[in-house]
């Protein structure tokens, strides 16, 4: 949606400018997203800006990583259950020396 495509230039914007060690200011954030090609609403800057002053980006950049934590949780039940399957193809293949012994 339009919201979710003005918020995601924000926090790239924001990104970008705590990267470089530059203020991060809703004017900063405007200018960045104008010179990138796009442009939001024009309270969204603004919001972004009094969000990252207030929080801080530091604990905004922790916070998103603890989300990213979960998904990588996620991922070592489908790794177990690949090499429980790959377990599974050798005692298939165990049986099967047996069965020809």
């Amino acid at each position: 949606s339009k919201e979710q495509q003005d918020e995601l230039l924000c926090t790239y914007a924001a990104l970008i400018l705590h990267d470089d060690g530059a203020e991060i200011s809703a004017q900063a954030m405007a200018n960045l997203i104008k010179a990138s090609g796009n442009n939001v609403e024009g309270y969204w800057p603004m919001l972004m800006a009094k969000m990252v002053n207030n929080v801080g980006m530091e604990s905004l950049i922790k916070m998103g990583s603890g989300a990213g934590g979960g998904g990588g949780g996620g991922a070592a039940p489908a790794a177990a259950g690949a090499g429980a399957a790959a377990g599974g193809g050798d005692a298939g293949g165990k049986e099967e020396k047996k069965k020809v012994e």
